[in-house]
C-alpha cells in the first residue's frame, strides 16, 4: 500500500462532499465512471455527521443460525490495529439479502472507537441508533435491526462485497450522507486541488442557471462549446 496520507491529507478529504470527491476522480480517468462506489443498497444512518474517510478493515459475518465454529473476535481487533488509521470496519452479512442480526450496535461501536475507527460500512444492519449517533461513530447499512440474533464473524482480512463493491483491507473509502466511494490511494492527495476546480466549473453554470439572463443560447455557451 501506498504511504498512508497524514492527518491533515486526511481532514482535506472530509471537507469535501462524496459526490464532489467522485466527480473530481472522474478527471483523472483512472477507471470507468461507472464504478468505485456502492450502490443505493448502503444508506447513511447519520447524515448530521458530515463525511467520513478512512481505511477499510474488512470481515465476514453471519447471524442465521447458531455457529458450530467462529472467528474469535479479538482477530477483528488486531486487523485494525495493523491498518494505518482512522480505519472504517466493512462487513459483509454473509445473510443479505435477508440480514437477520446485527454486528453493530452501541458495544461494537464503542469498542471500535476506541480502536481508532471512524464508522463502518456494511450490507447487513445496526441497531442502538441513538447511543451511537452521540458517539460520533458513522454507520452506513443496508438496514436497521433488532436483534443480535447469532451474530459471529466468519472470516476477517480478506475481499468483501458490499453494495456491490469489492473492498479490501487498506483500501481508502469516502462516504456521507450521498454514498460511499473508494478512492483511488495514487491520486488521493491530489484530490482536493480537483475538487476545487470542478467547483469552480460548476459554480459557472449554477449561478448563470439562477440568473435572469438563462437562456438556451448561453448554455450552449456554457456547455457546448465545440458545437
Amino acid at each position: 500500500m501506498s504511504e498512508p496520507l497524514t492527518v491533515e491529507e486526511l481532514d482535506a478529504l472530509r471537507r469535501i462532499t462524496t459526490p464532489t470527491i467522485a466527480n473530481a476522480i472522474e478527471t483523472f480517468d483512472v477507471r470507468p465512471r461507472s464504478e468505485g462506489f456502492m450502490d443505493s443498497t448502503i444508506r447513511c444512518i447519520f447524515p448530521e455527521l458530515g463525511a467520513m474517510a478512512g481505511y477499510a478493515v474488512t470481515a465476514t459475518i453471519a447471524a442465521r443460525e447458531r455457529p458450530q465454529a467462529s472467528v474469535q473476535r479479538s482477530a477483528l481487533w488486531d486487523a485494525v490495529e495493523k491498518t494505518p488509521g482512522p480505519r472504517i470496519v466493512v462487513i459483509e452479512d454473509l445473510d443479505y439479502p435477508n440480514p437477520v442480526g446485527s454486528y453493530w450496535g452501541e458495544v461494537h461501536g464503542s469498542i471500535f472507537q476506541g480502536l481508532g475507527c471512524a464508522g463502518t460500512v456494511t450490507n447487513g444492519g445496526v441497531r442502538d441508533l441513538d447511543e451511537v449517533r452521540a458517539t460520533g461513530f458513522h454507520f452506513f447499512a443496508s438496514c436497521v435491526l433488532v436483534s443480535h440474533a447469532y451474530i459471529h464473524l466468519v472470516e476477517v482480512g480478506a475481499p468483501v462485497t458490499v453494495g456491490g463493491l469489492m473492498v479490501r483491507t487498506g483500501d481508502l473509502l469516502h462516504g456521507d450522507q450521498h454514498g460511499v466511494t473508494s478512492v483511488p490511494i495514487e491520486i488521493a492527495r491530489e484530490l482536493p486541488k480537483a475538487a476545487g476546480e470542478v467547483e469552480r466549473q460548476e459554480r459557472r453554470i449554477i449561478e448563470y442557471a439562477r440568473s435572469p439572463e438563462c437562456g438556451a443560447d448561453g448554455l450552449r455557451k456554457l456547455l457546448e462549446p465545440g458545437r
